[in-house]
């Protein structure tokens, strides 16, 4: 299998966050960043095998939660200072891992330092570009191979009002997203493999409505329209073309729109085909076309 004894360079998109505002340190460029490895005794150890809830260790953060919960593709942070956080997550069996939060119990908004809790993802949770297992444990890292936190296995959250039963039971991984976390296939060899730094900056779709666009950041957060609607979400891109993002709920106006948001849900490779950067699903189908705006 193609992780064992893998060395996988991560291209780092957290800039790290100080309350609310981003730190001035740039991120590293793709070449910079040390690789963490990927050793056989966890080649067989894929995003299927974070679906669970997991005690958080080692955060260094406080009030950043005791539990963390992902199902498939949803994340919960429970007995966080500003309640149970929602989002999002993305992973793939080469060990990238990024995650969202958009969601917060509205009756925490009030207290100091929470307003925003349910637009930001919590500073730890952004640093996340990579996880790998060490025995049962899963060490989430960051863009320098560093560990951020640790998930020990076997926790059980306690039931809040804002969520249903299902979410806080035992997480099952169903056969759906077994298929959608399966490795995705190889960039074809007509494109050139897209990496951050060709990456950040705005696009517009080649075809379609004039409004929509997607920006790159590199706070690893994009931001775009789909023509009518506001979409935001974040991403994280390593070697041979992979690109995964995660996107928040929108409320929809109706109008002749691009799915942009769809694109960067489904995308598992991006490159180029000569300036036009083309996205693909984990079947190497081409969901997209993008120009760079100057």
């Amino acid at each position: 299998m193609r992780r064992q004894g893998h060395f996988m360079a991560l291209a780092m998109t957290g800039a790290l966050l100080t309350g609310c505002a981003v730190e001035g340190d740039a991120p590293l460029a793709a070449d910079e960043v040390p690789l963490p490895v990927v050793t056989g005794a966890n080649a067989s150890s894929g995003p299927e095998s974070l679906v669970g809830s997991w005690t958080l260790a080692g955060v260094g953060e406080k009030g950043t939660g005791t539990i963390l919960r992902l199902a498939s593709h949803d994340l919960y942070v429970f007995g966080s200072r500003c309640g149970t956080l929602s989002g999002s997550w993305q992973a793939d069996v080469d060990g990238v891992f990024v995650a969202k939060i958009f969601g917060a119990p509205t009756a925490t908004q009030g207290i100091r330092g929470c307003e925003r809790a349910s637009e930001q993802t919590p500073r730890w949770l952004r640093r996340v570009v990579a996880y790998r297992f060490d025995g049962r444990v899963v060490v989430l890292l960051d863009g320098l191979g560093q560990p951020v936190a640790r998930l020990i296995p076997g926790a059980t959250p306690t039931p809040v009002p804002e969520l249903a039963t299902t979410e806080v039971e035992p997480a099952v991984v169903t056969e759906q997203f077994r298929r959608a976390v399966a490795p995705a296939a190889e960039l074809p060899a007509t494109l050139i493999p897209a990496d951050r730094q060709r990456l950040m900056g705005r696009w517009i779709p080649v075809d379609g409505h004039r409004a929509a666009y997607v920006e790159f950041a590199a706070d690893g957060e994009w931001r775009a329209s789909d023509g009518c609607n506001d979409q935001d979400g974040r991403w994280v891109s390593a070697p041979r073309g992979t690109l995964l993002g995660v996107a928040g709920p929108v409320t929809l106006a109706a109008c002749d729109n691009v799915p942009v948001a769809s694109w960067l849900w489904t995308v598992r490779r991006a490159g180029f085909d000569g300036e036009i950067l083309v996205l693909l699903d984990a079947r190497a189908v081409e969901t997209g076309r993008l120009r760079r705006v100057d």
